[in-house]
């Protein structure tokens, strides 16, 4: 069966961190879960919420369609897992979608990092943040106002690869003399991800026109007659 599966696995940082809260607990990963099954209802998918990797057999990976992940901390994931996903990742059999926190777990799999696209390096401010449309042409984007006004974290970020595709940014200076990345895409044939660093809030699952992005990004990773 065609499934998405969604993965909230909280794990601490560190071996011996016993305490999971340590590695940042959202509350809106359940409301996530929701919007998500929806989704997967939408494309035509199963839906399967597991909140430990663990609970993830290689054979439920072998028939998923879509890994949407809001993870946080060292994810631990099998080497029988991680063979599955990268294998039929790199076959575009296996599609990848990060929400969220997902660039800030899974530090010790350099696979996973390339597939999202970058590492979490800090947030510095939570508030509304100005959000402008980079690329208007993408699904995830073509419906929004730019600039799109979005209560959230401010995520930092390193390691992005040259190949990822932008798709939201915040640009502070005199004509966006910086931009800070937001959302973005990559499509490496036949391997489609995509990533948001929206999604902290509860309200975020409520707000029609994330939820629209997120739906969007997936539609373009399945390759669901999405556009661009």
């Amino acid at each position: 069966m065609n499934d998405l599966i969604y993965v909230s696995d909280v794990s601490p940082y560190r071996a011996g961190q016993a305490d999971p809260a340590m590695a940042g607990v959202h509350q809106s990963l359940g409301s996530a879960a929701t919007a998500l099954e929806e989704i997967a209802g939408l494309c035509g998918l199963g839906f399967r919420h597991a909140r430990r990797a663990a609970d993830i057999a290689p054979g439920d990976l072998e028939r998923a369609r879509l890994l949407v992940l809001f993870t946080i901390g060292e994810t631990p994931w099998s080497e029988a897992q991680r063979e599955v996903i990268e294998r039929r990742t790199s076959g575009g059999a296996l599609g990848i979608v990060g929400l969220h926190s997902a660039t800030d777990a899974a530090y010790g799999w350099p696979a996973m990092g390339r597939l999202l696209g970058g590492r979490f390096n800090g947030h510095p401010i939570t508030g509304d943040l100005p959000i402008t449309v980079v690329d208007s042409a993408h699904p995830a984007t073509a419906h929004l106002p730019s600039p799109w006004l979005f209560r959230d974290e401010l995520y930092l970020f390193r390691e992005l690869v040259p190949d990822a595709r932008l798709l939201l940014a915040v640009e502070f200076g005199s004509s966006g003399a910086g931009t800070l990345p937001i959302a973005w895409c990559i499509d490496r044939p036949p391997v489609r991800t995509f990533y948001t660093a929206l999604g902290h809030f509860v309200a975020a699952y409520e707000n029609a026109d994330y939820l629209a992005h997120v739906l969007g990004g997936i539609r373009w990773v399945l390759d669901d007659g999405a556009g661009a």
